[in-house]
């Protein structure tokens, strides 16, 4: 399909926010983190939600009418993603709301952030909410059946995946400035989290190599178990299946991104989380910042060509 950048500036720029999100709400309930790093990390994800949320409008054919699509939340994955994204924002503006009187009182008191109830219940809203939006935005793809590289059963992983990761390392760089360097467990988890993410986007890509179209162009057309060639264009001008549907990427230059994603979603992070307290070339807080923002860059790539590679069924007829 035609990798439209507005909508893969939506899921990767949300998927990193409402990763932050949660990662930000799961750091107040455990109490170490500075609230002044975590009401920084709030804004930074709204900010990322939002700009995501703003990017998909431009994909839409009448941006308008985007509102209606809240109404078919009963059938729609896109109608889900729409209410839940709008219903995170219930317990995130709670949550930072919470935080202001923690931060006070925690400075008085020299330690660390300390949630009152309604804090607390805000905090595991938002940890819920942001996943949920997260999955129904990836459900969108994965419930499309003419899109057999979408029908994936990693593909839900994968988007969290990506989310739990980049939104991880913003946190961990936002955090270290405010005094809070990452432990050695939590290090090692985001190791094994990149290297995990790295071994199931291999086994994705494998697959949908391996897997060809459930169909034929026979089956198309309604000649099943004959062999169909196509021996003139069936109009003269471009449409909008061809243009959306029929996007063909070069195989050679599909293995080119897929190692150029790998290495900096997954081996650009793996080393500068081993880099951390190891290497004094930068500061604890730029090793993140880099592993970060690589992070980002490879949800970016690995996004391109997960909408470049997906091949429609209509494009049987073509």
């Amino acid at each position: 399909m035609h990798p439209a950048l507005s909508v893969i500036f939506f899921t990767t720029l949300s998927g990193a926010g409402y990763g932050l999100l949660f990662w930000s709400a799961l750091a107040a309930l455990g109490g170490d983190t500075p609230a002044r790093a975590l009401l920084v990390a709030t804004a930074l994800a709204l900010v990322l939600a939002s700009a995501g949320l703003l990017a998909s409008f431009s994909h839409l054919g009448k941006p308008l009418r985007a509102w209606r699509a809240f109404s078919q939340w009963r059938t729609s994955w896109l109608s889900r993603e729409g209410v839940a994204a709008v219903l995170t924002y219930v317990p995130a503006l709670a949550f930072a709301a919470a935080l202001l009187p923690a931060m006070i009182g925690s400075r008085a008191q020299g330690g660390p952030v300390a949630l009152d109830a309604a804090g607390t219940l805000a905090a595991a809203a938002l940890m819920a909410c942001a996943l949920a939006t997260v999955a129904c935005t990836a459900m969108i793809y994965a419930s499309l059946k003419p899109i057999p590289a979408w029908r994936h059963r990693l593909v839900l992983p994968g988007y969290l995946g990506f989310a739990l990761l980049c939104g991880g390392l913003l946190l961990a760089a936002i955090a270290t400035p405010a005094g809070t360097m990452p432990t050695r467990g939590m290090a090692l988890g985001g190791i094994g989290l990149a290297a995990l993410l790295g071994a199931l986007k291999l086994h994705y890509w494998r697959a949908i190599d391996a897997t060809p179209l459930p169909a034929t162009r026979g089956d198309a057309i309604g000649l099943p178990r004959r062999t169909v060639t196509v021996f003139e264009r069936p109009h003269t001008q471009s449409n909008y299946l061809t243009r959306e549907m029929a996007f063909v990427v070069a195989r050679t230059h599909a293995q080119r991104l897929r190692w150029l994603a790998l290495l900096l979603f997954a081996v650009a992070p793996i080393a500068c989380l081993f880099a951390l307290g190891r290497s004094h070339a930068f500061a604890p807080g730029a090793w993140l910042w880099i592993a970060a923002l690589a992070a980002l860059a490879g949800a970016f790539v690995e996004r391109w060509l997960f909408f470049a590679q997906a091949r429609h069924l209509v494009t049987l007829y073509y």
